[in-house]
Formats: structure tokens, C-alpha cells, sequence
């Protein structure tokens, strides 16, 4: 059996939130663009907590970032952003069809689950759980999840694209009516080397690890 990467994942701070039929239509979006990008399969409970099964358990810290970065593109305004604590759980099983996801269980959703209970209890909002912890890897997902955390709506859409399309950056711009300067401001605002060569990172260690 091959380890899959799940992950689980709830709303920053949801109870400030008044739109939340927007919200969850954004959480949907994001689910779906992870389904479009990764083959994964995924649900929304309660209305602002989700989990997300990713065939290919290197994929894991891609679609969480994805994720992140697909909530904060829909947030309505700068004075309220939207993000999510996201805990990436990797172990041995496979990914549920979605009629079956609500009784899905095995390592990679255990460690997911608990890995969301122990972010919930402190200020990080990206965290891999394992069956051997990577004190490394977990550094640098510390650094990740701070300028992630630190996107603006604009910053988070080009980064979004980056990671779900294969656009270059002239066909980005164009996409979004955007010159080609004003969207290589936005990927340096957003810190895109530096995601783009930890995800590269992160993708080969787990690679190895699983």
C-alpha cells in the first residue's frame, strides 16, 4: 500500500466572518481546483473545516499551500482575510471515493486529525505530521507558513495560478488584464522563489520519506 498525504484544515478565526455562504463557496473552489490540479478527493464539514486525501503523498505541502493560497485570493477585502490552519498528515492507505470519504480512516487521516487539534492550540498555521518527525523539513515549513501567512489577495492569485497552471508569466498576465511588470511585482511580493524552491524541496524529501 502507498502512503497518501491528507490533509485537514479549518477557518482562521470563521466566527468573524458574516458572509459565510461566500466562505464556503471558497472553500469549495479550492477543494475543486485540488481535484482539477492533484487528483485529490475532498469534503467540507460544518461549514468552515475541511479534509482534503492527495493521491500522491509528495504532492501534500503543494496542496496545502494551494489551498491557503486559494482562500486568501477570495477574501473580500484586505481588513479581512481569509486563511486556514492546515495539518498535513502522510501515512500508508488510499484515497476514498468522495460517497465513501465520511468513513475514511487509516495513518495519514489519524495523524491529520491530531495534527489540526495540536495547531489549534498555538499560532502556526501549516504543520506536517509523520511517523518520524523531520525537525529540518519542519523549519522550513515554519518559514513557508509565515510568508504565506503575510499574502495579500493579489499576491495569493498569481501564486495560485503558478502552482495549479502551467501559464507562463506573459500568458498569466494577459489571463488576468495584468501587464507582465505588475505581475512580476506581485510574485516577488509573495516571496515566489522562495515558495517555489521549498515546495521543490519539500516535494523531493517526502518523495524519499515515503
Amino acid at each position: 500500500m502507498s502512503a497518501i498525504g491528507v490533509l485537514s484544515g479549518d477557518i482562521v478565526a470563521s466566527r468573524d466572518i458574516s458572509d459565510k455562504r461566500k466562505l464556503r463557496r471558497a472553500i469549495d473552489t479550492g477543494i475543486e481546483r485540488l481535484g482539477q490540479s492533484l487528483g485529490a478527493v475532498g469534503t467540507r464539514f460544518r461549514g468552515d473545516a475541511f479534509q482534503v486525501a492527495i493521491p500522491e503523498s509528495r504532492d501534500s505541502l503543494a496542496a496545502a499551500v494551494i489551498m491557503r493560497a486559494s482562500l486568501i485570493e477570495h477574501s473580500p477585502s484586505r481588513q479581512q482575510m481569509w486563511d486556514a490552519r492546515i495539518a498535513v498528515g502522510i501515512g500508508e492507505g488510499t484515497v476514498p471515493t468522495l460517497e465513501n470519504f465520511i468513513d475514511a480512516d487509516g495513518e495519514a487521516f489519524i495523524r491529520s486529525g491530531q495534527g489540526l487539534d495540536a495547531l489549534s492550540q498555538g499560532d502556526r498555521r501549516l504543520g506536517l505530521f509523520l511517523a518520524t518527525p523531520q525537525p529540518e523539513l519542519d523549519l522550513l515549513i515554519r518559514f513557508a507558513d509565515d510568508i504565506v501567512s503575510h499574502w495579500s489577495h493579489n499576491a495569493a492569485e498569481v501564486i495560485r495560478f503558478n502552482l495549479t497552471t502551467d501559464h507562463s508569466q506573459s500568458e498569466l498576465a494577459r489571463r488576468l488584464g495584468r501587464s507582465q511588470p505588475t505581475i512580476n511585482r506581485r510574485l516577488s511580493a509573495a516571496r515566489w522563489p522562495l515558495i517555489r524552491d521549498f515546495l521543490a524541496f519539500s516535494r523531493q524529501r517526502l518523495e524519499t520519506l515515503t
